[in-house]
């Protein structure tokens, strides 16, 4: 960040000077009454009736054209842009200090936010337009905007000039990009369409969202490397959650039939294009289900929010198209890597695993446990395949230490994950309720974690109490928020559906 100002934003600061001088408040502090929107008044206008003939509306001026006693602007609203038309007749300010004059030829900038009061009309042209009767300043921008010019070509397709297209920049200055790059708010619009779609969708099946808390003393629920923190009042170290699972099971355990939280976690990991430190993941539980039940739901949700984000279940991605009509594929994690690999996988020992990894050119370390080498086994040969919605079932024991042992499948787990495009979207369990077998499940962790595996889980003595008490059969699935918004909005990176992605401190000069 440079702290030096440049030539236009010197200009800017005297123009702001001038309008204090001629008695205009730049910033007024009085609420300015807004009754319709751009959008509203773009789809809703009727030149045969003359709707709108008392509009008051807000927004940042975009583009100026001064045409003698006339200029044309753009107005940008949150819902899209239209047309003023300003007239210096209108815009009288007293005999000595038009408005027009001082103002709007003279002080006004693209930037700047401004009210408008007028009626609406179509222009020779047919473009609908905003004709000014009263204008208001409400905050006057003193950093010009990147210039990105739109025009048209033969075709009659929008071509964009000098675009505001530097990730780092637009993720540093996320402000700058959703003024300038309209298709950003989209994506953000569509995110937040598709959570409110997920809490009504669960919400209908009897779902009560709650909140649970995000300083834990244990970092339980997941395999991975927290952040830790101190509590000064208490003197103990606390960590940012990795996952909000083992507080959702006690309320199950209470006597809760179907919880839900959108969990806001923290993983002191890699970032990368589908990694961010901080992330969002909706997670809920259900009493009395299992993993197969969690299947047939997911599908109709996944298909629910097709619908009402594109209206079709048939999704371009990248240079896919992927189709969410129930029923989703399922195949066994083993199998997966058979299909890949050639090799059966299911009683090879720690060691043969580990060659079978090498013989790939997977990278180990001496603390991966066999749970470990078969997922990096999964991970490196196989997730990139599953394109279309797949559900890879049935994990061996030692990767899945909160989830029930498969009813018929001895040394395996009741789990799936849900692969699309080939990243994990969702992680899905019948869940562990034996106390007796969890407490054993914590122990072996530990001996990971010893062996050091710093991803390992910790023992949570007081969930293991609650156990104790008695859970019912549940199934509970996590969901990457981020993740399925990538998905549903053509997104190549998780940087683009976060409004502030993690970077580095920006340097100042």
């Amino acid at each position: 960040m440079n702290a030096t100002l440049s030539e236009q934003e010197i200009i800017r600061r005297e123009k702001l000077k001038e309008l204090e001088r001629l008695g205009i408040n730049p910033y007024p502090a009085a609420a300015f009454e807004v009754n319709c929107n751009t959008r509203q008044i773009l789809t809703h206008y009727d030149e045969n009736t003359k709707n709108f003939e008392h509009v008051s509306i807000a927004g940042r001026v975009m583009a100026i054209r001064l045409m003698g006693k006339a200029a044309f602007m753009h107005l940008e609203d949150q819902h899209g842009k239209i047309q003023l038309y300003v007239s210096r007749n209108d815009l009288m300010n007293g005999e000595t200090a038009p408005l027009f004059d001082e103002v709007v030829k003279k002080l006004l900038d693209i930037g700047d936010i401004i009210g408008v009061k007028g009626f609406v009309f179509k222009t020779k042209t047919g473009e609908i337009t905003i004709h000014v009767k009263e204008f208001t300043f409400l905050a006057k921008a003193l950093r010009p905007l990147p210039v990105v010019k739109e025009t048209k070509d033969e075709n009659g397709n929008i071509v964009v000039h000098d675009a505001f297209a530097d990730p780092e920049l637009r993720y540093r200055q996320r402000y700058v990009d959703l003024i300038v790059n309209p298709g950003v708010r989209d994506t953000f619009l569509k995110r937040t369409q598709m959570i409110q779609t997920i809490r009504d969708f669960l919400n209908e099946h009897g779902g009560i969202e709650v909140d649970t808390p995000v300083l834990q003393t244990i970092p339980g629920g997941a395999a991975a490397r927290p952040f830790v923190t101190h509590h000064n009042a208490l003197d103990i170290p606390l960590y940012l959650r990795i996952a909000n699972e083992l507080y959702l099971k006690r309320l199950i355990v209470g006597g809760f039939d179907f919880v839900y939280e959108f969990s806001r976690n923290f993983r002191n990991e890699g970032m990368d294009r589908t990694h961010n430190p901080e992330f969002t993941v909706l997670e809920f539980y259900v009493a009395y289900k299992d993993y197969f039940w969690m299947m047939e739901f997911t599908e109709k949700l996944f298909e629910k929010i097709a619908l009402a984000l594109h209206g079709t279940t048939e999704i371009k991605v990248g240079e896919h198209v992927i189709s969410f009509k129930a029923p989703f594929r399922r195949i066994g994690i083993l199998d997966a890597i058979r299909e890949a690999t050639g090799e059966d996988v299911s009683a090879m020992s720690e060691e043969e695993l580990r060659a079978l990894c090498r013989k790939h050119h997977i990278e180990t370390n001496p603390a991966m446990g066999r749970g470990k080498l078969i997922d990096e086994l999964f991970s490196e040969l196989c997730e990139k395949k599953f394109i279309q919605p797949t559900f890879v079932m049935d994990y061996p024991i030692e990767m899945s230490p909160l989830t029930k042992k498969h009813r018929s499948k001895p040394g395996l787990v009741e789990r799936f994950e849900l692969m699309i495009n080939g990243k994990e979207l969702a992680n899905a369990y019948s869940e562990l309720n034996d106390p007796i077998d969890q407490r054993a499940r914590f122990e072996e962790q530990m001996k990971l974690m010893e062996r050091g595996d710093d991803e390992a889980m910790y023992i949570d003595y007081d969930f293991l109490r609650a156990l104790e008490y008695g859970m019912p059969p549940t199934s509970g699935i996590g969901i990457g928020i981020d993740r399925l918004a990538m998905l549903m909005t053509n997104q190549p990176s998780i940087q683009e559906v976060l409004l502030f992605p993690q970077m580095r401190p920006e340097k100042i000069e």
